[in-house]
């Protein structure tokens, strides 16, 4: 007996985004994730955002409305499915003024203190799969090359008809490297961590650096995600596992408002 999908209509604020991968469904998708009105995690995937109408496409720090239902092929429980007709923009993005306070109002209520209590809270109830933290320590960011150009089994999902909207003008450009930031948690008996990051920043950032500055690429790149991560900006990190391997976590976006002067006490 095949049951019915129950669509419901949901207000999310979009925090997270991720570079697009191609995809045999969807020609190339986006894991986007956000907060919703009371505040909870949500996991929208697949999302064909460089399908989407121009007035649809909307930002990180913006608030949407969608009608979404549980996904049925992904079991973790904050993955929905979208009805992308339905996707509408609310309001303009929450800005960065007051050093992003508007923001942090609505993200540090989910915030965790570390990856390690992360890991340890879904290791006892299969939940959260999504989190916010704030690393004690970023000792480094890893850049590792991979593949520098797409497969034949990928390049057949990036050019296959589309059901939906049009092609886009270019093709999705492949990012031929690995980002990973090395990190400590806050807390005792943390070992140090490793994860890939996945967000749309980093890859736009490479392709649009690659063409600006060509072999010196790498420098405005460490100088941003390394350098002003570590020293200039109070990064927090947007984690997610991995559907096909559920004990696996990865960075799936940023989050870098600046550091402030905590006020001496006298």
């Amino acid at each position: 007996m095949v049951t019915r999908e129950e669509w419901v209509k949901k207000r999310i604020l979009i925090t997270v985004r991720t570079y697009p991968t191609p995809s045999a469904k969807g020609i190339e998708v986006s894991c986007t994730a956000g907060i919703t009105e009371d505040g909870q995690w949500i996991r929208l995937f697949p999302i064909p955002f460089r399908f989407l109408t121009v007035d649809q496409r909307f930002k990180k720090y913006q608030l949407i409305e969608a009608e979404v239902t549980k996904s049925k092929s992904d079991p973790r429980v904050e993955s929905y499915k979208v009805n992308i007709d339905t996707i509408k923009i609310i309001n303009d993005v929450i800005g960065t003024n007051n050093d992003w306070q508007a923001r942090k109002l609505k993200v540090f209520r989910l915030k965790k203190r570390s990856l390690c209590d992360l890991q340890t809270e879904r290791n006892l109830n299969q939940t959260p799969t999504l989190g916010l933290f704030k690393p004690s320590r970023i000792k480094r960011l890893i850049i590792e090359p991979t593949a520098i150009e797409w497969t034949p089994e990928e390049l057949a999902k990036l050019r296959q008809y589309p059901m939906f909207g049009k092609l886009p003008k270019e093709e999705l450009k492949k990012v031929p490297y690995t980002f990973k930031y090395e990190f400590e948690c806050e807390g005792d008996g943390c070992n140090s961590h490793t994860l890939s990051c996945t967000d749309w920043e980093m890859g736009a950032s490479y392709h649009s650096w690659l063409a600006k500055y060509g072999p010196d690429w790498e420098n405005q790149f460490r100088a941003t995600f390394e350098t002003e991560m570590i020293e200039k900006n109070d990064t927090h990190f947007y984690v997610g596992t991995v559907h096909q391997h559920p004990d696996a976590w990865i960075i799936v976006g940023l989050f870098y408002p600046p550091k402030t002067i905590q006020p001496s006490l006298l």
